[in-house]
């Protein structure tokens, strides 16, 4: 899905969200320049792989904390972790580096791809800022509502702390 298919799946599933059109972003540096209305709702994604590339994961914690993959690979009983690939990405995603988002599940047609979420974005406010599938824009909506459209999805969403 596009941006603007993502949109769409969004208003047809009822989700209130807020659009936010910007240049082209590709990590959180160059989203710390951009003016966005809650940068603490902000989402960094790591979409990641064990070393016998069978199973891929998506962790998605808040933009200003850090994943240690060897700690994550202790506490969630993984394999060696990597970085996947830009070939894994658009295989499993159909995403192109830096559009990565959790909005991306819903073109993983086979379920595989595991999300860990930062429990984080259900405090305070309890939203989450994600591209639509396009480093172009940013979509703000509730946490909530973005966990049910995944798992409605088939989607396997697991909710952790990440405190780093």
């Amino acid at each position: 899905m596009n941006k603007e298919e993502t949109l769409a799946v969004l208003n047809r599933n009822g989700i209130e969200f807020e659009r936010f059109e910007h240049p082209a972003i590709f990590n959180m540096e160059e989203a710390s320049h951009i003016d966005l209305p809650w940068p603490e709702d902000e989402a960094k994604n790591l979409f990641v792989r064990d070393d016998k590339k069978r199973n891929y994961y998506l962790i998605t914690v808040k933009g200003d904390k850090r994943v240690d993959l060897k700690q994550f690979r202790k506490e969630h009983s993984t394999r060696a972790l990597s970085f996947a690939s830009a070939e894994d990405l658009r295989a499993k995603l159909k995403l192109d580096p830096g559009s990565v988002t959790p909005l991306g599940l819903l073109n993983d047609e086979s379920g595989s791809v595991i999300l860990y979420l930062d429990a984080a974005f259900l405090e305070g406010n309890a939203m989450i800022g994600v591209h639509p599938n396009d480093n172009t824009a940013t979509v703000h909506l509730k946490t909530d509502d973005l966990i049910r459209l995944l798992e409605k999805h088939g989607t396997q969403v697991n909710l952790i702390p990440i405190s780093q």
